[in-house]
């Protein structure tokens, strides 16, 4: 049942239906997942923020949360790591006692044709986009099933669906994702865990920020929405799933202005 909650310093009451759940989002500190982590604290959520190294962006997101009334704690983690990513879930768990939702948001590029690319440059994407979501998710599956509750989600992209010139990497780190996600909700549904993909297209992040005018352009252009996303509008298809989609598992959600249908 949701609660409702008046936060003193705004003296307003706000819906609150992730009180009391635990959210893990990797990679967490800057763009969509920091706007996820907003918006599930935003909901009642106490939040736990993974960042690998952007130590600051973090602390701001921290006290943001604090703001909204949540408990919130940073955990420095190289997810693509298997080691790493096994302690951050393990080191969740030890700290707040459960994890009710994990959303698997870490993610990179490293853009170059088939012909130039370096076999570092696959290597670190798909461990970094597939590999930390295996890692993480492995670990955080026994403690969902022992309290019969869980929501996974990932963050793909259409790329992964559509594909895209110079990002065979990423393609197949985005697409791999979107396939473990199905069996995942094939395999943890008896326990009452859903899995599910939400696929964003292009975003305003810092990401997109380096692409240049001329080129963003021309991508605006493919967009039937003639516009990049803005990071909230991936957190609240990720917040309806979390809150609203008991029903729901096995599934892409494609917040993308149309640019793949």
């Amino acid at each position: 049942m949701a609660t409702i909650a008046v936060l003193p310093e705004r003296g307003i009451s706000i819906q609150r239906p992730l009180e009391g759940k635990i959210a893990l989002i990797t990679g967490s500190s800057r763009g969509i997942g920091r706007a996820i982590a907003l918006e599930l604290a935003h909901l009642g959520a106490s939040i736990a923020i993974n960042f690998k190294a952007s130590r600051a962006a973090a602390e701001v997101l921290r006290d943001d949360v604090h703001e909204l009334g949540c408990n919130c704690e940073l955990f420095q983690e190289d997810v693509s790591d298997r080691q790493h990513a096994r302690k951050l879930v393990a080191t969740v768990m030890d700290c707040f006692h459960r994890l009710d939702i994990l959303v698997n948001n870490a993610g990179i590029t490293r853009d170059h044709s088939i012909g130039k690319m370096t076999d570092d440059e696959w290597l670190e994407v798909i461990n970094t986009n597939l590999n930390s979501v295996f890692y993480c998710t492995s670990a955080a599956v026994p403690a969902m099933i022992q309290q019969k509750y869980g929501r996974i989600v990932n963050i793909a992209s259409f790329v992964g669906q559509a594909g895209n010139f110079g990002q065979s990497n990423y393609a197949a780190s985005k697409g791999g994702l979107i396939a473990l996600t199905k069996v995942l909700a094939l395999e943890l549904a008896k326990h009452n865990i859903t899995a599910n993909v939400v696929a964003p297209g292009f975003t305003d992040t810092e990401m997109a920020g380096a692409i240049p005018p001329e080129i963003r352009d021309q991508i605006v252009g493919r967009i039937p929405l003639k516009r990049f996303a803005r990071p909230e509008e991936i957190a609240n298809a990720v917040a309806f799933l979390i809150c609203k989609g008991d029903y729901i598992t096995g599934q892409q959600i494609n917040v993308n202005g149309g640019i793949y249908m």
